[in-house]
């Protein structure tokens, strides 16, 4: 879709600050490693070819200037600062008609073009779009244009209720809810449930 932008959310990959629950059973090093071959994997799938423009919206914020840190050439931005919806709000607002954000994270193995194909053809008829996570959060979330600045007011992160919180502050505006329903990797249970949809493809 000419146009449309896809930020990928993503935290400087370092040992002990990347993965930090995964870190507790499998390590600080081999926690990051992981988490760089997800980055680098997702930059992969969704930036070449796809119709779309890629960026890294990356934390902390002087790690866009380091190209040495990140695991695969990519355009990168800062996300400035504020807590994750102040964060994620500053991306949505500079949606406008033509040109549509898609906002998806760094550590969902699953994720791929067509989820991001899917979305922006849902924000052809929707004002937001969002991918459900498994455990009551979003790993996908855009607009078509710059959504109301109390969207992210008040959502419990990190919680079973980050989705619901978003939704309700979003009564009023065309939601476009994709069919998928996704999980970032964060811990060791989230590992053993990928190691075994990979042990049963075929």
């Amino acid at each position: 879709m000419q146009g449309a932008i896809v930020h990928i959310f993503a935290k400087a990959p370092l040992p002990g600050t990347v993965k930090t629950r995964l870190a507790r059973t499998i390590g600080d090093v081999a926690a990051c490693d992981l988490y760089r071959d997800m980055l680098a994997q997702t930059v992969r799938r969704l930036g070449s070819g796809t119709g779309w423009h890629t960026v890294l919206a990356v934390t902390p914020d002087d790690a866009a200037d380091r190209p040495d840190l990140w695991p695969v050439a990519a355009e990168r931005h800062p996300q400035g600062a504020g807590d994750l919806g102040a964060r994620m709000l500053r991306v949505l607002a500079t949606a406008s008609e033509g040109r549509p954000v898609v906002i998806v994270g760094s550590d969902i193995p699953d994720l791929d073009a067509p989820h991001v194909a899917g979305a922006f053809a849902a924000l052809g008829r929707a004002d937001i779009v969002i991918g459900a996570a498994l455990d009551g959060g979003f790993w996908l979330i855009g607009a078509s244009a710059p959504p109301p600045a109390g969207l992210f007011d008040a959502v419990r992160w990190s919680t079973a209720f980050a989705l619901a919180d978003t939704l309700a502050n979003a009564a009023g505006l065309r939601v476009a809810l994709l069919d998928d329903r996704l999980e970032d990797l964060d811990d060791a249970e989230g590992l053993r449930r990928l190691a075994g949809r990979i042990a049963a493809q075929p």
